[in-house]
């Protein structure tokens, strides 16, 4: 197994960026195994492995925010220390994680020079007018056409994730990492965000990309380094080598990615009916359906109103009006009450909806199943260690144990976990907001695979994703959703992006 850097010809630069014979370990888990990674000047550097395999770990090796129990670092081909954050700093070393860092009731200039903002003429005072022309002059830097003083609460994913990458380059960034930036982006978006990519390397900044889509691997990606348990499996150009091969160095088998399943020819009865439902947030006139025995999508664009009815079914949200048929019977009120009826949520906030990140993975795992698994109101300790460890080895959580607590856990396996506690409970209707969010490409064809065994069951699911290839290979029919409103439905022979993207972007 190769753990030397990245082949690098004789005509290349010297890398900007080295880490040589990186090792990293935590209790129970060695996240990094003599693992060496390269990055030259101006380039697109893809990252790629299943959640688990170490990519997380490396990138904060390499931005200071762990410090590594064995290896060396290299500068422009100068041996440096890496100890802490403000060291890689120096460096030029900026890192725009999945989680943004910002503070969200400060506007965008105080945002961007957190910490380094210029002092006024009173001492303790911030020059305010200096601070927003800073701020101008950095956002026209990355084409980034807004108002510096509007406050980041009322900005989108989108344009928090622009903030972010202000912030990096007000900082002299050179060495760029983004670990999974289009996540939450519609396809527009994500063609703008490509395109200040484009820029950026232009300007010499090199990036660190890490993501779970092919398509983007190929098309920004100038190498790929491929991790897998920790350790450094292969180093790889784009035009070298093909999806599939990918796949199977990142999972160490054959990983089928069109996620085959048998649609739903005679659905059952139906289980959920949503009539004229209108909500606060943003949604109105809302009327779906879903049977027994069916993956029902609801799609449409980043902010069109997609997990606002998830949530508004769910009892998450208030209904000014409308009717929610669950079962048979209307129902309304408390998630508590949507969850003892048999709904089930996978939010897409994983980390603030989904998750008791101070718990144990166990007790996660557990917490929607206490009144099926103990309907006597006994805990019985061994009895969830049982099923917990079950879900651990069906839904492959990379994790120690029961027993690790799942706020160490990465974005991948933790969204796992939020799925594992549902399928504890025993729900009959499953509403997945962007199940594979941060989800890697082994993990996804088996999460798709979990969805088609409980629909096959008897049970219903409504997937909400922004991925429409998703939709259109894994759902019997679906909704798309324009500026709060059901804008179209799509039976299984009308369901391509295209129809998607139609219904989604023009008015009928």
């Amino acid at each position: 197994m190769s753990t030397a850097a990245l082949p690098i010809e004789a005509s290349s630069p010297t890398p900007l960026f080295e880490l040589r014979g990186i090792c990293k370990e935590f209790p129970g888990v060695k996240a990094l195994d003599d693992v060496s990674f390269a990055v030259l000047p101006g380039e697109v550097h893809m990252l790629l492995g299943e959640n688990g395999a170490g990519k997380s770990s490396l990138m904060k090796v390499l931005c200071g925010a762990y410090r590594a129990d064995a290896g060396e670092f290299f500068y422009k081909g100068e041996k440096v220390a890496i100890a802490s954050t403000a060291d890689a700093q120096k460096l030029g070393i900026a890192v725009i994680f999945q989680e943004f860092s910002l503070v969200p009731y400060l506007d965008i200039a105080q945002n961007i020079f957190l910490g380094r903002e210029p002092k006024g003429r009173i001492p303790g005072t911030i020059d305010r007018r200096k601070i927003l022309a800073d701020a101008r002059r950095v956002l026209d830097t990355i084409g980034f056409d807004i108002d510096p003083s509007i406050t980041v609460d009322k900005l989108g994913v989108a344009q928090q994730q622009m903030v972010e990458i202000a912030k990096a380059i007000s900082q002299n960034a050179r060495i760029l990492v983004m670990d999974e930036p289009t996540a939450a982006l519609s396809d527009r978006e994500t063609e703008l965000l490509f395109a200040l990519i484009a820029r950026l390397k232009a300007d010499g900044v090199s990036i660190v990309y890490i993501s779970h889509r092919m398509a983007e691997v190929f098309a920004l990606g100038d190498r790929i380094t491929v991790l897998r348990d920790g350790r450094r499996i292969d180093g790889v150009r784009p035009a070298d080598v093909t999806p599939d091969q990918l796949v199977r160095m990142m999972v160490g088998r054959n990983v089928d990615m069109t996620y085959p399943r048998n649609f739903a020819d005679k659905p059952g009865e139906v289980l959920l009916q949503v009539k004229d439902l209108t909500s606060p947030t943003g949604i109105s006139d809302i009327n779906i359906e879903v049977r027994q025995g069916e993956i029902v999508g609801l799609c449409g664009l980043v902010g069109s109103g997609r997990s606002e009815v998830a949530r508004a079914i769910f009892g998450a949200d208030p209904v000014t009006s409308g009717e929610i048929i669950f079962d048979g019977k209307t129902i309304s009120g408390e998630p508590d009450v949507a969850a003892r009826r048999g709904i089930a949520l996978i939010p897409e906030s994983r980390k603030s909806e989904g998750l008791a990140l101070l718990r144990s993975v166990g007790d996660n795992l557990v917490v929607s199943a206490l009144r099926k698994l103990f309907p006597s109101g006994l805990f019985d300790q061994r009895s969830a260690q049982r099923t917990s460890d079950s879900l651990i080895r069906k839904l492959r959580i990379a994790t120690p144990s029961a027993r690790q607590t799942v706020g160490l856990l990465s974005g991948g396996n933790q969204q796992k976990v939020v799925i594992g506690k549902w399928l504890a409970a025993g729900a009959k209707l499953f509403i997945f907001d962007e199940p594979t969010r941060g989800i890697d490409i082994g993990a996804k064809s088996e999460i798709f695979a979990l969805i088609d065994r409980l629909v096959a069951e008897g049970a219903a699911a409504l997937m909400i994703s922004s991925e429409q290839v998703e939709i259109c290979h894994v759902c019997d029919r679906a909704y798309v959703m324009r500026e709060g409103r059901i804008a179209g439905h799509l039976t299984r022979s009308e369901l391509t992006e295209e129809n998607i993207v139609r219904l989604g972007m023009h008015h009928a």
